[in-house]
């Protein structure tokens, strides 16, 4: 089946890069085969299809890659949001409170959870989200965890080096041992990815080094949590391991910026985090032109980051980060791909996966202009419709 969708007011294939723009193109079209995308181009010089879908005049963009999220777990947290925004201080221990809560919870429990967000992500534009683990912290509850999520997702992330759980507050190095023995055996054959967070009040740099070469070992691709909650060797130690990703960077000095530019490691910001916390938002502007990969989260947790729309980081690192609407929407597409070292997602272009949104909205900078608005009108997940409606022609 050949599906045309024509009519499309603004193309944003992102196939450029962020100092290119969005790969615009004006009064285009897109031909769906299967489950990828089979030409693209002016509406004018579409070939026949078997159907037709008329985009109205509206903006078409890729698929949002959501490549940081936390969405297996129990528990709320509100309380503790409550608590921050009356003036605690946010603190990586807050972790422990999510980790009762998700030792307690049934698999169907947490289940229905994860496929209410996965429905709640749709919904907004995300084609492919990465899920971590790290809120079971023992061996039973982390296997739970990245089995569930490989039920969703074909990027599942093993992050047993979350936090130290209390169990093993006065033996930190015993709980390294735990996650890079049993746990990271029973969680392997679920995830593609390993992942530590090497901060203060979680993971030594010596530590998370010790995680991070235990997953290699084992055929799981690093990733990073660093420089959340201050400066520290976290960024350099992912790019030292051809880490896909160092996620966050609140925090980075001059020398993170130039070693991250000059590497393959993409730098992954949360906006969302940042507007939980009320810590100071990073320069985006900053990393983009000293030559840095950059891509968007949601970073969607109980705790720090509870939102999954991926418009509101967008609208957020428009107005706060010094991101133009063109390099938002790359860095939430392309660049979410890049994190997850994929070419077939995050765009759209010949031989990519039918992953596309449309938007009730003229352009791609209605995402920004317009925050909190449900602009999403369509969505395709690998050719096929599964948020919203499409006005449908008769045969090409």
């Amino acid at each position: 089946m050949r599906t045309l969708i024509t009519n499309i007011g603004e193309l944003s294939t992102c196939t450029m890069q962020i100092d290119g723009g969005a790969g615009i193109i004006r009064d285009a079209a897109v031909v769906v085969e299967d489950e990828r995308i089979a030409w693209v181009g002016a509406a004018a010089d579409a070939p026949v299809a078997d159907e037709i879908v008329d985009a109205a005049g509206r903006a078409m963009i890729p698929g949002f890659v959501d490549s940081h999220s936390h969405i297996v777990f129990g528990g709320d947290r509100a309380a503790e949001f409550e608590a921050r925004m009356a003036g605690a201080k946010y603190a990586a221990g807050g972790i422990r409170s999510t980790v009762a809560a998700t030792r307690a919870a049934s698999d169907d429990e947490l289940r229905a959870r994860l496929r209410g967000f996965i429905a709640e992500m749709h919904a907004q534009g995300t084609t492919t989200v990465e899920i971590k683990s790290g809120y079971g912290l023992d061996v039973e509850t982390e296997e739970r965890m990245v089995r569930l999520a490989a039920e969703a997702t074909d990027e599942v992330t093993f992050l047993g080096a979350h936090v130290v759980p209390a169990e093993y507050a006065d033996d930190p190095d015993g709980y390294v041992d735990l996650v890079t023995g049993p746990m990271l055996d029973a969680c392997a054959p679920h995830a593609r990815w390993i992942d530590v967070f090497c901060e203060t009040g979680a993971f030594t740099v010596q530590q998370a080094r010790r995680v991070l070469e235990a997953g290699i070992a084992r055929g799981l691709a690093p990733r990073v949590h660093a420089s959340q909650l201050g400066p520290g060797d976290g960024v350099q130690l992912a790019i030292d391991l051809d880490s896909a990703s160092v996620d966050h960077g609140t925090y980075l000095t001059d020398g993170d910026v130039s070693a991250l530019a000059a590497s393959d490691t993409v730098l992954t910001l949360l906006p969302g985090v940042e507007f939980s916390t009320r810590q100071p938002y990073p320069d985006a502007r900053r990393l983009i032109d000293a030559g840095v990969t950059v891509a968007l989260a949601c970073d969607t947790n109980p705790g720090s980051s509870f939102t999954s729309s991926m418009p509101f980081c967008i609208a957020v690192a428009v107005r706060d980060m010094g991101m133009t609407p063109a390099e938002a929407l790359w860095a939430a597409t392309a660049g979410g791909a890049a994190a997850l070292r994929r070419d077939d997602i995050g765009v759209i272009a010949p031989g990519a996966r039918a992953d596309l949104v449309l938007l009730d909205a003229p352009s791609h900078v209605h995402l920004s202009y317009r925050p909190g608005v449900p602009l999403v009108r369509s969505v395709w997940k690998d050719g096929a419709l599964v948020v919203g409606s499409a006005e449908r022609g008769g045969a090409a």
